[in-house]
């Protein structure tokens, strides 16, 4: 969350998702729904454009088997099992109430139903986003009910990307929001509670997050928990509890590494955990190490040149124009701002000015 985090125009859309989901979960969980009661005349929707979205849904197929026979797995459990996944539910979507004073216990664990009826749900309510989402919700961007046209993975992608889009210029580098280095061309969609763990919060608006690569590979946050066993407190959040703000970055000259720290003392664990989940301060050192030596391979080319044409050597105080000019030059909007802007101050040290210096002497 180095960058700030906004919901986008489409929000609503995944939201009314959302609340079709546990509309389909209550309906499931009643008593008297039975597997022969799952029937187009009575699947749940608040309009008929949502109940006829619903039944399609339902009619898809996963691993070769309709959706319909998950649902029937979970309309044939016991009534304290429909209970316990009810109750699980209902917390699982008091999410915002995870980041307020006093938060109710987070269900860290799998609800009590048996695991066929856990793969049941899961492979369910993962298909609004797999099945549902990617083609189409029957949502306009302002949540309204639509028959054709609704929102679907692209738009919600395209307008994600337009709301944080530093640079207006559309050719201009994008930058993800996590980490602040290059977005690609081809952001993905994290959820950042793992929609494996957590498959009612698929389409969540507060859980899409379209980041770099980097960011969702499996070696830094990937399908990792963001909670620890006192729920969300020692976490951020990216739209509950933003991070933007909270962290602040810094150099060690000894080893020429960047360091983060939380500019507030409550979040020092917060700021721990992201480093740690999205090992930022590793990927942030080599960005700062790479961009170093492609400065001082610059300042030396040019020093170069000018022996070359018989010219006089850089002085000090020409070193240290080029360091402010590089400081000078940093653009906000581009990826590792940050990372960039350390390392410009710490090019200023009249230690490493001095050590510039003796390396030019070096150049023939």
């Amino acid at each position: 969350m180095l960058k700030p985090i906004h919901h986008v125009a489409c929000s609503p859309a995944l939201r009314a998702c959302r609340g079709l989901q546990e509309r389909l979960l209550a309906w499931l969980c009643e008593p008297a729904t039975t597997p022969v009661a799952l029937t187009q005349a009575n699947v749940p929707g608040p309009s008929a454009i949502e109940a006829q979205w619903l039944w399609a849904l339902l009619e898809k197929t996963d691993d070769k088997r309709p959706l319909l026979e998950r649902a029937r797995v979970l309309a044939a459990m016991t009534h304290a099992e429909k209970t316990a996944l009810l109750a699980w539910g209902q917390s699982v979507a008091a999410l915002a109430a995870q980041f307020q004073p006093n938060p109710p216990p987070w269900p860290a664990r799998p609800p009590a139903i048996p695991p066929v009826a856990w793969r049941a749900l899961k492979e369910l309510m993962e298909a609004f986003y797999e099945k549902g989402l990617k083609t189409g919700l029957p949502y306009a961007p302002d949540g309204a009910p639509v028959a054709a046209g609704g929102v679907s993975y692209a738009d919600f992608v395209r307008a994600f990307r337009e709301a944080h889009r530093l640079n207006p210029d559309p050719k201009a580098r994008e930058v993800c929001v996590l980490c602040g280095g290059p977005l690609g061309s081809m952001p993905e969609v994290d959820h950042w509670i793992a929609k494996h763990a957590f498959p009612l919060l698929s389409v969540c608006a507060y859980n899409l997050l379209p980041i770099c690569g980097d960011c969702n590979s499996t070696s830094n946050k990937g399908s990792k928990d963001v909670f620890g066993p006192d729920g969300f407190q020692a976490w951020f959040h990216p739209y509950l509890r933003p991070g933007t703000g909270a962290m602040a970055l810094g150099y060690a000259p000894l080893d020429m590494t960047v360091t983060l720290a939380a500019t507030h003392p409550a979040d020092e664990a917060r700021v721990g955990n992201l480093n740690r989940l999205l090992n930022l301060t590793d990927r942030w050192t080599r960005e700062f190490k790479m961009e170093y030596a492609k400065q001082q391979g610059i300042l030396k080319g040019r020093e170069r040149k000018r022996l070359h044409q018989g010219e006089p050597r850089h002085t000090q105080a020409e070193v240290t124009a080029f360091a402010q000019d590089y400081l000078d030059d940093l653009f906000a909007s581009e990826p590792f701002h940050e990372v960039h802007q350390v390392l410009a101050n710490a090019l200023l040290e009249q230690a490493r000015l001095d050590a510039w210096q003796t390396e030019l002497v070096q150049v023939t």
